[in-house]
């Protein structure tokens, strides 16, 4: 099952990971500024979801700590397609069988039998690749 963990805003780097309002996002853009005499670092956070594409922007002291998604990354093989847009999938390791939507751009190239690589993220199954 996907968890998550927490880490220090100032530890994270652009390509990395992180939870904003409950949604998994990719860092796009990190900034680090300083303020005055005796002030604390800022952090500025802009990230996009990995879901839903949307960007996100947070402003935060470098001493705080963010939430960070476990990224379960797995295989599985499709087992039939079904008509409203899903897919049933058989994952490789533990021969579990679940739905999953298909992406738009992909409805093509699904076809029963093709394996595929999918991410378990917050509970959340989503198609990254065919193989």
């Amino acid at each position: 099952m996907a968890d998550k963990t927490t880490v220090g805003i100032s530890q994270l780097k652009e390509g990395s990971f992180v939870i904003l309002d409950d949604v998994p996002c990719r860092v796009d853009k990190i900034n680090i500024s300083t303020s005055g005499k005796h002030g604390h670092a800022k952090v500025r956070l802009d990230a996009r979801g990995l879901l839903d594409g949307v960007t996100k922007s947070i402003i935060k002291p470098s001493h705080d700590t963010v939430s960070v998604p476990i990224i379960l990354k797995r295989k599985g093989q499709v087992l039939a397609i079904l008509g409203d847009g899903k897919a049933q999938i058989m994952d490789m390791e533990n021969f579990e069988v679940l739905e999953m939507e298909i992406p738009d751009d992909r409805k093509s190239e699904i076809v029963p039998a093709a394996e595929i690589e999918y991410f378990e993220i917050l509970d959340i199954k989503t198609l990254k690749r065919i193989k």
